[in-house]
This record gives C-alpha cells, sequence and structure tokens, in this order.
C-alpha cells in the first residue's frame, strides 16, 4: 500500500433512542460494553491500530459522558503534532446549526480537513462491535483507483431487508443502493448473501470537499442518503468486502468476520453473550490488536466466596461469599452480597446488589442500590410496572443516582470496597 496521510472522523452524535433507557443520559458510543469498555473504544482502536492517528471524534447527543472517556483514556501522544483524538462538538461555523446529518456534521468541519490536507478521510461509525484493519480497506480503495470506498458485510439475503444494500458488479464497483429492499441484489459471486453497507467510508480529499460543497447547496445532510447516491451517478465507488479482512491474533475458536449493530437492548444483550465462554465468539483479548479503553486505576477484583461460573469481573468489584453468578458480566466498582444470584445479567459501574436478591435476564445501569430480597426478571408484568421490559424479554433497570450509596448499610459513596 502506498503511504497516504489519512484523516478520520468518527461520528458519535446520534441519539441512540433504540438503546434506552440506557442512553438517558449519554450518548450511544458512550455505552459501557463487556467488563471494562466503551462502544467506542472499538473504532477507535480499530483506527489506532491501523496507524490512522489523526481522529476528530463528532459529538452533539448528551456527550458529557463521552467526552470525560476521550479525556481520561485516549491520550496518544502530546508530543507528535498529528496524533490525537479530539472531541468536536458542533461549532457552527457555518451557521447556527446543529449537525443536520451525517455529511452535514463533516461539512460543518471541512476547515479541519483542509487544515491537516490529507489524500484520504475517513468516516466511520461510533457504534459497532468489531475489529478491522482498515488498512486493507485503504489499500483495496487505492487499488481500484476509486473516489469513494465503502466497507461491506455479506449477509444472508433475509437478513440483508433490514440494512442499506449495495448492489457491486464483478469487481466490486457499485452500481447501485437499496434502502431494506424487499428483494436485495445478492453478491455477483453468491446468490444467498447480500452486501450490506456498514457505514463506514474512504473518502478521496477532494471528491469529498466537492461533495459536501454541492451538498450545502442542495440541502442535502446525509451521506448514506444523498450524498453517495449522487457521486454514483458521477464518480467510481467500490465496495469492500470486510469478508476479506485480516486481524492479526484472531483466534481458531473465535468467528472471523465479527460485525455487531448493538443498536437495540436485545442486540446489545445478546453481543455480550459472544465475549463469554472457554471459547467465546469474539475473545476481548487478542495482544496483537487490543481493544483500548480508560486506564482505570483502581485494584482488581476481590472473591470472597460464592459460585461464579462463566462470568466476567470488572475492577475493584467486591463478591461476598454465598453470591452465585452465572453467564453475567459484572463491571467495576460493583458489590454483591452474600446471597445474591445472578442468572444472565449485566452489572454496570457502581452498583449494589444486597443480600438474597435475585436477577435474571437483568441489565442494571449505574448507580443503583438493590434492596434486599429484590427479584427482578421472573415476573414481566410486576416488572414493567417499575422498568422497561424488551421484546426479547430483558429487564433493563434505568440508571441511578450516586446519591443513592448513602442508603446502604455501610455509607458507600460510590459503590467500591465497603
Amino acid at each position: 500500500m502506498q503511504t497516504s496521510r489519512i484523516i478520520a472522523f468518527v461520528m458519535a452524535g446520534g441519539r441512540g433512542s433504540r438503546l434506552k433507557p440506557l442512553t438517558t443520559l449519554c450518548s450511544k458510543p458512550s455505552v459501557p460494553f463487556g467488563a471494562r469498555y466503551r462502544i467506542v473504544d472499538f473504532v477507535l482502536s480499530n483506527l489506532v491500530n491501523s496507524s490512522i492517528n489523526t481522529i476528530y471524534l463528532l459529538v452533539q447527543y448528551k456527550s458529557q459522558s463521552l467526552i470525560e472517556h476521550v479525556r481520561k483514556g485516549w491520550i496518544i501522544s502530546p508530543l507528535l503534532r498529528d496524533q490525537f483524538v479530539t472531541v468536536v462538538p458542533p461549532q457552527m461555523m457555518s451557521g447556527e446549526n446543529w449537525f443536520q446529518g451525517t455529511a452535514d456534521a463533516v461539512h460543518q468541519n471541512s476547515n479541519l480537513i483542509e487544515e491537516h490536507a490529507p489524500d484520504l478521510v475517513a468516516v466511520f461509525g461510533a457504534d459497532h462491535i468489531y475489529r478491522m484493519d482498515i488498512r486493507q480497506m485503504v489499500a483495496w480503495h487505492q487499488q481500484h483507483q476509486a473516489d469513494v470506498t465503502i466497507a461491506a458485510l455479506p449477509v444472508p439475503l433475509e437478513d440483508a431487508r433490514g440494512f442499506g444494500v449495495i448492489a457491486t458488479d464483478a469487481k466490486g464497483r457499485i452500481t447501485a443502493f437499496e434502502e431494506k429492499p424487499t428483494h436485495p441484489t445478492p453478491m455477483p459471486d453468491d446468490p444467498k448473501r447480500a452486501f450490506a453497507s456498514m457505514g463506514n467510508y474512504i473518502f478521496s480529499t477532494e471528491v469529498l470537499l466537492d461533495a459536501l460543497e454541492e451538498a450545502k447547496k442542495n440541502g442535502e445532510t446525509d451521506f448514506g442518503s444523498h450524498v453517495l447516491p449522487r457521486l454514483l451517478r458521477t464518480h467510481k465507488l467500490v465496495a469492500y468486502d470486510f469478508a476479506t479482512n485480516e486481524v492479526p491474533g484472531i483466534k481458531p475458536y473465535e468467528q472471523r468476520v465479527y460485525w455487531r449493530d448493538v443498536g437495540t437492548i436485545d442486540a446489545y444483550f445478546e453481543a455480550h453473550k459472544d465475549v463469554l465462554g472457554g471459547e467465546p465468539v469474539f475473545d476481548m483479548f487478542n495482544p496483537q490488536w487490543p481493544i483500548y479503553s480508560s486506564g482505570y486505576q483502581g485494584p482488581v477484583a476481590r472473591v470472597l466466596g460464592g459460585e461464579l461460573r462463566n462470568t466476567l469481573l470488572g475492577a475493584a468489584t467486591v463478591i461476598h461469599d454465598g453470591a452465585r453468578i452465572h453467564n453475567s458480566i459484572v463491571r467495576r466498582e460493583a458489590v454483591i452480597e452474600e446471597d445474591v444470584e445472578l442468572e444472565d445479567c449485566i452489572i454496570m459501574d457502581y452498583v449494589r446488589i444486597c443480600k438474597g436478591s435475585r436477577l435474571r435476564k437483568v441489565i442494571v445501569d449505574r448507580h443503583n442500590y438493590i434492596e434486599a430480597g429484590t427479584q427482578i426478571g421472573f415476573d414481566a408484568d410486576q416488572d414493567r410496572q417499575r422498568y422497561s421490559v424488551t421484546p426479547g424479554g430483558v429487564t433493563v433497570v434505568p440508571r441511578g443516582r450516586p446519591s443513592y450509596f448513602a442508603r446502604g448499610p455501610r455509607g458507600l459513596a460510590r459503590g467500591g470496597y465497603a
């Protein structure tokens, strides 16, 4: 691959309304994932591991949590001018509007492109769980002398009806876009699958800047709906087959082509199952392609007793004697008291679950104090009176307040050690 100057825009400004109540107080990219990560960490790690270190994170709705996370965990190098992750809220440089769409968000920050004068611009979403060597997509873009390259995921035809589908010729050139089609166009070499757009783009810089200016004149705001279909008539757009991407360190038992849209609570819950087990579908431990996150300085978890099976524990978590935890993820600074039973649960940071409680298929958001003897996940009708219950039967306890911990029997300030 020829050396190119590349900058990246990560689109992290979405509302994430389908992930409520987890997104009631924060944006979707800042929602926790696994025992120590946030959703945004995956795209940022992919970029950094791919040696793309000039990264602008475009934020908008409920962004403070995401801003704090980046401030604490994503300082690449203060010495090198072009190595950074910077959060960019709407600057309103060209008007009084917030970001109106993906294309408008990049257009409002086109001065940053001009400042760096890159050869290529990567525009990636912040909402998915995956590993990807983006250098291979860049090489495909250069090999095909493309103006725009779009990452495409092969999916079964019956599943493709829920995606934006990309139709291509045998050489990968895009011939049409189909938005959630009833009859998706199959891949040229596979009649049972279609290309679904992953929402990740590589643009040649001049093409992008010209397209953004024209979009502004036409009142167009979105890449997928407006800019790319128009460019298809005048420029060379190609699809990059994500199934060909090879990331080092992937273990034989993993799903090699792993990509999950965690846009709903049920999808988010199911994706957590993929990181559990002795041979997980998506193994979070890969020294050759690490997932980076905030450098939390707390101690390791303490297990004082109990029974744990197929469970991940975050830092500074305390598990008391007699607790039984199966197929679950307990994040940092949580306290699980005696005789608590957790089955298929996700327990967020700074949660205390008191003695004798029983939870099954439950997500407990941050800063919650679950009273002794509480039962959640056994009676859906009763749970709906207090919490959210998804179509898939997942009960979500919304975020509490840090002050709730003062009600604990040991006066915990944050949910950490007693």
